[in-house]
């Protein structure tokens, strides 16, 4: 019986943790999608070559954070469908 209650306990422990931390890292993720569009958009604006190029590998770290973002509404969608 004890360990029946001690093993449910640690699971509710590590299931709140887990959802903490997920919640902590996709803010953060959202947090720098934000960050990287307004700079790309910024150096976009500038007409030299150094703001361009700056704007174009801005891309690679876009792209996944968007990926990363569909994912994170995806669930939050289906939590409140379910």
């Amino acid at each position: 019986m004890i360990s029946t209650v001690t093993v449910t306990t640690i699971t509710t422990i590590t299931t709140i943790a887990a959802l903490g931390l997920t919640a902590t890292i996709s803010i953060a993720a959202i947090i720098t999608l934000i960050a990287f569009l307004t700079t790309k958009e910024l150096a976009g604006a500038g007409g030299n070559s150094s703001s361009m190029r700056v704007g174009k590998y801005l891309s690679v770290g876009i792209i996944p954070l968007l990926m990363a973002f569909a994912a994170v509404v995806g669930v939050k969608i289906a939590e409140v469908l379910a």
